[in-house]
């Protein structure tokens, strides 16, 4: 009898080994694993934490520098333009800031004159950026979309952000470079910079008048300093 039970026993633990190691237990144990690391909440696992922020529009300036040349160029204005209507989503791992990301989306018509000029001359300034130079119509939205970021640490709030990413404007795709200024808080990181691109690589057509003795430089600088949180 003592031995009948004892060759049971080796069954059921053959058969429980068997179990074990065959092709769908293996794969349920890859999925539980995958999971964990997916989750970061099974099998105690101690994952960072992404953080994400919104940027807030009101609480950010986005300003494009456009200056004059030409052979009559003194007789121009340089202008500075205001991105108004602005929006987007960062990401940044808690403690290391990176893997991180940027989305951002700016709608075209949205750009206003902050010169000091007349009303009508404001808007004729600004309907020849909607309607000439950046066809909102056809091209309502600017977007900008980070393909690599790397970050110097100066501080335990304070990095310096070197950001790549997709800028699709005038329908026409480029990867640009951004150099930025990050400050983290508890509840915001607020990024500060500045960079600069040609109209001629986006197909845009630089304003002019007085028969092109006053046209627009081709290199537009931009300065940012937006709150996301």
């Amino acid at each position: 009898m003592k031995n009948h039970h004892r060759n049971v026993i080796a069954i059921l633990i053959a058969v429980a080994v068997s179990v074990a190691f065959s092709p769908a237990a293996t794969s349920a144990a890859r999925i539980i694993n995958d999971d964990s690391v997916s989750s970061g909440l099974a099998l105690g696992s101690n994952l960072p934490d992404v953080r994400r922020y919104h940027i807030d529009a009101g609480q950010s300036d986005f300003m494009v520098h456009a200056s004059v040349g030409g052979l009559l160029s003194s007789f121009g204005h340089n202008h500075n333009i205001a991105i108004k209507d602005i929006s987007g989503e960062t990401q940044f791992t808690d403690g290391t800031v990176t893997p991180a990301s940027l989305r951002m989306k700016i709608q075209a018509d949205s750009l206003k004159v902050t010169d000091k000029v007349s009303d009508s001359d404001r808007q004729t300034i600004e309907k020849t950026m909607r309607e000439e130079v950046l066809d909102t119509g056809k091209y309502p939205e600017i977007t900008f979309n980070s393909t690599t970021i790397e970050v110097i640490k100066n501080s335990d709030t304070q990095f310096q952000g070197n950001i790549w990413g997709d800028l699709t404007l005038h329908g026409v795709t480029h990867n640009v470079f951004i150099k930025a200024q990050l400050t983290f808080d508890q509840k915001s990181v607020r990024a500060r910079g500045e960079f600069s691109l040609k109209m001629s690589d986006y197909s845009i057509k630089r304003p002019s008048v007085a028969g092109g003795t006053i046209t627009v430089k081709d290199t537009l600088k931009f300065n940012f300093n937006i709150l996301s949180h």
